[in-house]
């Protein structure tokens, strides 16, 4: 690999269609931090940084990645020569705590350069298989039943084959009573908790299990395996992981403590695709089913997150909805679409497969930083 030149920090503030609520509080502008890389041969590539604008999902934020990034992480590549993105892994991990969303944000960058180098796909370097990749939608909470029917209605009749709906207490066993007699038997509804619940709502949570559905994701803290394995021994329906799995070792803890049966797998939270390739491995040799979430990224996150998803262990949809969903205009060119059958395609053109808009960039841009390797 060429030595890393030069990265062009930027902040960007994207609005959304629609405010998304979920337990843990509502989005209306999205504050995405994206990374400009370029190496000693002029090869050039974009990657997204997926924290949020506060710390309600992880410890991280925009901020914290932001600061990270520039002085400790950046630092640590500018101007070296790594034989793989592999290596760039352990040296962004070696005597740091933490930062996996900055960490991820470079490191997945540096297998886009990569992937352009050796005039590949995103999806073929990492050894994905799939032509297409099956896509399921996000629902916020919405306080009318009525304006919730009508979404879930929408998402059925676009082709999404599975629909995951935000749950808090007290607004759960209706909304996903809703959602499953749209849904029909034919499309898949899981919940998503995002930690809101303790033991203390078990009671609350076993009324779930009798609705049918795929999987309820993160019910409990985030951080508690312990709780998760208690819960999923009094439940019928399968504990999806989210928030818990920021690494190997955590999902390897989950299997051995039997927290859940689903690992949700997003290379921005557990430090990059290295960690999410080794994670990968271990499910499938478990026989864990894995899907591949999202975290309202722009066009360039969802190019490498669908990279990912076209991996031979993720067998059930994403969050990889097209750039419509959540955005009047995405930041990207062409941007993500799906077919009827819920199906997005996999890019086959070198690098990330889709070109970046500089000028939509530019417009939305709030701050930027280079760093170089002369500098750091």
């Amino acid at each position: 690999m060429s030595p890393l030149q030069s990265i062009q920090l930027r902040e960007i503030r994207l609005p959304l269609r629609e405010p998304f609520v979920a337990s843990h509080g509502t989005v209306t502008d999205r504050r995405v931090v994206l990374l400009e890389l370029r190496d000693g041969d002029g090869h050039q590539t974009w990657s997204e940084c997926v924290a949020l604008a506060d710390p309600s999902y992880t410890p991280e934020t925009a901020d914290t990645c932001w600061l990270a990034i520039r002085e400790w992480l950046a630092p640590r590549l500018l101007g070296r020569r790594f034989e793989s993105p592999r290596e760039v892994h352990a040296a962004l991990t070696k005597g740091v705590r933490g930062h996996a969303m900055a960490r991820a944000a470079l490191e997945m960058g540096c297998w886009g350069l990569e992937a352009i180098r050796r005039g590949l796909s995103l999806a073929a370097l990492l050894g994905g298989s799939r032509a297409e990749v099956a896509t399921g939608v996000a629902l916020g909470m919405y306080p009318d039943l009525g304006a919730l029917a009508a979404k879930v209605a929408d998402a059925v009749a676009e082709g999404y084959s599975r629909i995951k709906l935000k749950i808090q207490p007290g607004a759960d066993v209706e909304p996903l009573r809703v959602a499953c007699r749209i849904a029909g038997s034919r499309v898949a509804v899981i919940a998503d908790a995002n930690s809101a619940y303790t033991l203390s709502d078990i009671a609350a949570l076993q009324q779930l299990d009798d609705l049918g559905l795929q999987m309820i994701e993160q019910p409990l803290a985030w951080d508690d395996l312990v709780r998760h394995s208690e819960l999923q021994r009094q439940l019928k329906t399968p504990v999806c992981l989210d928030e818990s799995i920021d690494s190997l070792a955590r999902a390897e803890d989950m299997l051995n403590l039997k927290s859940g049966r689903i690992i949700n797998l997003k290379p921005g939270r557990v430090g990059g695709f290295t960690e999410a390739l080794a994670i990968h491995t271990l499910c499938r040799s478990r026989g864990v089913p894995l899907w591949c979430g999202g975290m309202l990224e722009t066009g360039i996150g969802r190019a490498y997150n669908i990279a990912l998803a076209s991996l031979p262990g993720f067998t059930l949809p994403g969050d990889l909805s097209p750039s419509a969903r959540y955005w009047q205009q995405d930041i990207v060119e062409p941007e993500w679409t799906m077919n009827p059958e819920g199906l997005v395609a996999v890019p086959t053109t070198p690098g990330l497969g889709v070109d970046v808009n500089h000028d939509r960039i530019e417009d939305l841009t709030v701050r930027q930083k280079l760093l170089t390797a002369d500098c750091g």
